[in-house]
């Protein structure tokens, strides 16, 4: 036992005391937040196009007016849309915004990404044909001013059947804001002019076209135990974070263990390991000090989100904290981290004591990763649909079991779900130690290359 501890300290000290382990941990937090926010970032900084009408002939006539009030329309959804981020902002953080803070977050969320201006003197008076395509390629060319460059110049016409249609010039090959655009509200103009021709007054449509209905959701499994609220998806949020969170730091853990057995095996520290401990011994030192690497981990990241949530948005995180808590949720989370943990630990410490370079890992790494993004891909699923069919089966492979059982236990799963799939995977996890031991033993003192024939060869022979 003593010698067991001595590895897992030696295992935990050789990367907890470099600087690029700390980096790393307190990047992956900071990369994460801005993956968070460069959604907003982006819309917020999305860049205005100035987009130039232009009607060919006089079936065309209307057709720019009603562009332009599609876009005034849009523009008042997205400030809309605005004020009720900024109105959740502050409940979340319990204290209001200045008002020259909002007005200005408010002016900038809802700002369009496309400006209609006025076609330039030239552009307007240049007769169809070449010469106005000509002065078109002119304002959309780089070698243009940037004060006088347009971004689209679109040109509004008719098919022969009288459907609206229209060209889109782009100063950009591969920007289809303007095309969509004006897809749909060419789209939403032809769809007036049908209900008109019909004999359906145009003022019923344009109020058929900007309802917007006030639906309100209620469920007995709600906080209230009626109205549903955007604090009610807290506990499934928080599920399906714990799901991501303990995909990353098991394969981070047993990443870290592949490359430490395989570093020593190379160098033939591994050897002089064996001459003074048992293989038992090594490969539950090595698999203790990499779990305490990982705690450590796990601490870190709480700590900071723990600390980001309570400053930013206090309410939210006393929400958190009851779904994690009074939920029950911790409870799950470090259940399926000790079994996923020991399952896929010792499965790359086994591989690693076969290799010698991260070449010849690859031969049985590669489809294991693949294996395990399916479990990353159903996750996404456990947010609306926990109990589909596909979820729960796969719930009971126990490979994938410690990341969606995490993911589904908010949505409080059958009792006999819970235990059954634990019960496996831990069952699976005392498997996979004893099918890794007599591999590591093999590996350890064997030369030979690693593929599937050696490695099985290996834990049938036990040395």
């Amino acid at each position: 036992m003593n010698r067991t501890l001595l590895i897992a300290r030696r295992e935990f000290a050789a990367y907890a005391k470099t600087v690029g382990f700390w980096l790393s941990l307190l990047a992956i937090p900071l990369f994460g937040a801005l993956g968070g926010g460069m959604v907003v970032l982006m819309k917020s900084n999305e860049p205005v196009r100035e987009v130039v009408l232009i009607e060919e002939g006089p079936q065309s006539t209307g057709l720019a007016v009603f562009v332009r009030e599609t876009l005034a329309s849009e523009s008042e959804e997205r400030s809309a849309e605005a004020v009720e981020a900024l109105n959740a902002a502050q409940a979340a953080t319990g204290t209001p915004m200045q008002p020259g803070m909002a007005e200005a977050a408010k002016a900038k969320l809802s700002r369009p990404s496309i400006r209609i201006v006025d076609a330039p003197p030239d552009l307007a008076s240049a007769a169809p044909g070449d010469a106005q395509m000509e002065v078109v390629r002119k304002y959309l060319s780089k070698e243009t001013p940037k004060a006088d460059r347009l971004d689209a110049v679109v040109f509004l016409t008719r098919a022969d059947d009288g459907k609206p249609t229209a060209r889109v010039w782009s100063a950009s090959a591969t920007d289809g804001a303007v095309r969509r655009f004006v897809s749909d509200a060419l789209k939403s103009a032809n769809r007036r002019e049908v209900f008109a021709q019909a004999g359906i007054d145009p003022g019923v449509v344009i109020q058929t076209d900007t309802y917007d209905p006030e639906v309100e959701t209620f469920s007995p499994q709600s906080l209230s135990g009626g109205a549903v609220t955007k604090r009610d998806m807290i506990p499934m949020l928080v599920g399906l974070a714990s799901g991501f969170i303990l995909w990353s730091l098991i394969i981070t853990g047993a990443s870290i263990l592949l490359n430490s057995v395989m570093e020593e095996k190379s160098n033939k520290i591994l050897e002089v390991l064996l001459s003074s401990a048992s293989a038992t011994e090594i490969l539950a030192g090595k698999v203790l000090g990499v779990a305490l690497l990982t705690l450590t981990v796990l601490v870190a990241w709480g700590g900071i989100g723990a600390i980001g949530l309570i400053t930013a948005a206090p309410a939210w995180a006393a929400d958190v904290g009851a779904a994690l808590l009074d939920g029950g949720l911790i409870f799950y989370f470090f259940a399926y981290m000790v079994g996923g943990y020991l399952m896929y630990a010792v499965l790359f410490a086994a591989i690693g004591a076969f290799c010698e370079t991260p070449r010849d890992a690859q031969t049985l790494m590669g489809p294991i990763m693949m294996v395990l993004v399916v479990p990353l891909l159903v996750m996404q699923m456990t947010l609306e649909t926990p109990d589909s069919p596909i979820v729960r089966i796969l719930s009971w492979v126990p490979f994938f079991t410690p990341f969606l059982m995490s993911a589904r236990a908010p949505s409080e799963p059958p009792m006999i779900e819970i235990v059954g799939t634990m019960a496996g995977m831990f069952a699976f996890a005392l498997l996979m130690v004893w099918i890794a031991g007599r591999a590591f033993r093999a590996g350890a003192l064997s030369d030979v290359k690693l593929s599937w024939k050696a490695f099985a060869g290996a834990i049938g022979r036990g040395r």
